[in-house]
């Protein structure tokens, strides 16, 4: 299980400046998502250059990229203009996604809008499927983060689009879950749909904390998707979000370091395990 770090956790610096102390902390893998790294206009109008100028910068910090995270949350809007607009760019950024070489795109499954979850969740499984057979000609793995404020931010909702939308796989960041109270059997249903991993430390009513502030078991998470044959990548996720569903204010290198090291000690254990055995 390879070990990456989100570029999110520097959304406050230049994609190259964020990549770049991405690489300095030792990290040979990075997660890429929209926001103040990706211009998605751009991306969609000159797809093979803008990711001609990625590829190259990580070429130089000699850095892997293991995911694209299009958020796109607008995909089950209400508003049918709205929900066709962030279905369109998607479709748009799917040459550049190859283009790029990621393995995979994570979205959002959309978010739940004024006129209520129900009608929201419903809203997504066409998107979804849309999404999908947008890709369905290439490798590209597609897989949604069961987010708070997400149709999908409780596990019996996630495997209600895992089972609506054939193909579709997920990306677990567990904290999401730790956040709201939710247990380790309620998530477990969700495990062999797993097809990347982010890893932030967190606790109930609180989405990011500081490592030893924390109550997500690693130990547990890590032995649970080992079990389930999970050998993808482990990407370190803390965020400047600071205040969303009460994250935490922390020295962001500085806890990734810490996570990382954690996560390194228990993947590295699992492993040699698996070779005695």
């Amino acid at each position: 299980m390879l070990i990456a770090c989100h570029a999110w956790a520097y959304n406050n610096l230049p994609l190259e400046q964020a990549a770049g102390t991405i690489a300095r902390l030792g990290f040979r893998a990075i997660d890429l998502g929209t926001g103040p790294h990706l211009d998605t206009a751009r991306a969609a109008r000159t797809p093979e250059a803008q990711a001609t100028v990625i590829r190259g910068l990580l070429a130089r910090l000699n850095l892997h990229l293991t995911d694209l995270y299009l958020m796109l949350p607008q995909i089950n809007a209400p508003e049918p203009d709205r929900r066709e607009a962030a279905l369109e760019l998607f479709e748009q950024l799917v040459p550049f996604a190859l283009a790029l070489g990621t393995p995979g795109i994570t979205v959002s499954p959309g978010i739940i809008h004024p006129d209520g979850h129900e009608h929201s969740l419903a809203r997504s499984i066409p998107a979804l499927l849309r999404i999908l057979d947008a890709v369905d000609e290439t490798d590209l793995r597609i897989s949604f983060e069961p987010h708070m404020d997400s149709v999908a931010q409780r596990p019996e909702d996630a495997l209600l689009l895992l089972e609506a939308a054939p193909g579709l796989s997920l990306t677990l960041d567990y904290a999401h879950f730790t956040c709201q109270g939710i247990v380790r059997r309620e998530v477990a249903p969700l495990l062999e749909h797993v097809a990347h991993v982010h890893i932030r430390q967190a606790r109930r009513g609180q989405l990011q904390t500081a490592h030893d502030q924390g109550t997500l078991n690693l130990n547990d998470l890590l032995e649970d998707l080992h079990a389930v044959g999970y050998r993808g990548a482990l990407t370190i996720e803390y965020m400047t979000t600071f205040g969303w569903h009460n994250m935490q204010r922390i020295n962001i290198s500085q806890e990734t370091i810490r996570t990382r090291d954690a996560v390194r000690a228990i993947r590295d254990r699992l492993e040699k395990r698996s070779v005695v055995r």
